[in-house]
């Protein structure tokens, strides 16, 4: 018997997994924060052998060369990634031994990137379960152009070629387990599901259905953007990644606070949105550490900016320092753990702003107020729809973008509210009169706001 256990690292959509027998396991692209790899391997009580790796990550920095080096195991990596560390080069075909009859098959599926490798989990010579990475995902495929634009087109005609020799060379029970797609902006479309099988797949994957002409066309139109840090991920992975350091930062007052904001460090505070806008430190922002803390904030901050963390506790601290070191923030200048009386200067008051309905929204316009409405949703999102008159700045253009904001009370708005937080977190540091909307975009419809489609 086998099993497949599954190690969810939800804020960046992606999936991890441990596979293996009775007594020994593979991990297939695991997280940079590998003692839970660790502690999953030791309650099955299996010793971890092999490390395989779909391809080199361009959305957070891989654990596996430290996982491999702390276990003994064999370190697989697709024989055309060029990376500067030793590792087990793997090609079309190659068979790994996890465990008695289990094995791992190497299946070459360009198109997420040029050396992208899916591996099939063998017991006894019959597939029973596919790790497909950014190639075949639940109801899409991985994108075709985070590598280099003038191999997107060529790469997206791969993928649509990888995903059909899955289909085709896999029985329809095979069990689907990709890496991405579950909120990841490594994934083309919406993809996500908890779980998938080859014969699902075939029945619902536009990349199955779609003739490749088709399906290229309509996956290039759908891309949207890609998060900054992103360039940043890629080498450091080829580089090979240095082991985490999670211990605790050193803790800031509030003059190191105050000095650090005054230098034009970032100062990030984690808690909620409705806690941040009742009061806060001025010039601080908001990224919540229950939203996509890793995603936003490393979409955001100048790469190697200083970042002070401040929480309401010690584990929403050493949470959010955990999501960072995923993408590539290892360590914080400092950190403080407290509320904003804790965190501004003696006499000085926090900072605060209101929050709103889309309902408070409409009427602030029919009490003919001085209103901006600033839409900070995605490219892809606007596209279905926008309120009329809204100003379309997405949330990570907005601190380059400050001063294309109109004059007047801003009323900042997503889909949904985090973003809109960010947002407004940002606006109220640059010293403006901010209203962030925590509501729901269908909302805005309910409340007889206008909307548009086109222009």
């Amino acid at each position: 018997m086998f099993f497949v256990d599954t190690l969810e690292t939800e804020g960046l959509g992606n999936r991890s997994y441990l596979a293996g027998g009775a007594r020994t396991a593979v991990a297939v692209d695991p997280p940079r924060d590998i003692d839970r790899v660790l502690a999953r391997a030791a309650r099955r009580g299996v010793r971890i052998v092999a490390v395989a790796e779909t391809h080199v990550h361009n959305d957070y920095v891989t654990g596996g060369l430290e996982l491999a080096r702390l276990t003994g195991a064999r370190y697989l990596v697709p024989a055309g990634a060029e990376v500067a560390y030793a590792r087990v080069p793997v090609a079309d075909g190659d068979q790994e031994p996890v465990d008695g009859d289990l094995t791992l098959r190497a299946v070459a599926t360009p198109g997420h990137t040029p050396h992208h490798t899916s591996y099939v989990l063998q017991e006894a010579g019959h597939a029973v379960a596919a790790f497909t990475g950014g190639s075949l995902l639940i109801g899409g495929v991985g994108r075709p152009d985070l590598v280099e634009p003038r191999l997107t087109e060529r790469l997206a005609r791969a993928q649509h070629a990888s995903v059909h020799r899955l289909a085709a060379e896999l029985a329809d029970e095979v069990t689907v387990l990709p890496t991405h797609g579950f909120g990841s902006f490594c994934s083309s479309s919406a993809a996500g599901g908890e779980g998938g099988t080859i014969g699902g797949e075939k029945a619902s994957n536009p990349g199955l259905l779609q003739d490749v002409d088709t399906f290229v066309k309509e996956l290039l139109a759908g891309l949207d953007d890609i998060p900054a840090y992103y360039a940043h991920m890629g080498p450091a992975n080829t580089g090979g990644p240095a082991p985490v350091d999670l211990t605790a930062p050193r803790r800031a007052d509030a003059e190191e606070i105050g000095r650090r904001l005054a230098a034009g460090e970032w100062v990030v505070d984690l808690r909620g949105r409705v806690a941040f806008a009742a009061g806060h430190v001025a010039g601080a922002f908001n990224f919540e550490v229950d939203g996509q803390l890793a995603t936003y904030l490393a979409w955001m901050i100048p790469w190697g900016k200083p970042v002070t963390l401040l929480a309401e506790s010690a584990e929403d601290l050493a949470r959010a320092q955990r999501e960072l070191t995923r993408v590539g923030i290892d360590r914080p200048a400092a950190a403080s753990v407290g509320t904003p009386t804790d965190w501004v200067a003696d006499g000085t008051a926090p900072a605060a702003f209101r929050r709103a309905t889309f309902a408070d929204l409409a009427a602030a316009h029919e009490r003919g107020e001085d209103v901006v409405v600033v839409d900070v949703r995605r490219h892809g999102e606007r596209a279905g729809g926008w309120i009329e008159g809204s100003v379309h700045l997405p949330v990570h253009q907005l601190h380059h973008r400050l001063d294309e904001v109109p004059e007047g009370t801003v009323w900042v708005h997503c889909a949904g509210g985090m973003r809109a937080a960010i947002a407004a977190s940002v606006l109220d540091a640059a010293g403006r009169e901010v209203v962030a909307v925590d509501d729901g975009y269908a909302g805005a419809a309910e409340a007889g706001l206008t909307l548009r489609t086109t222009d």
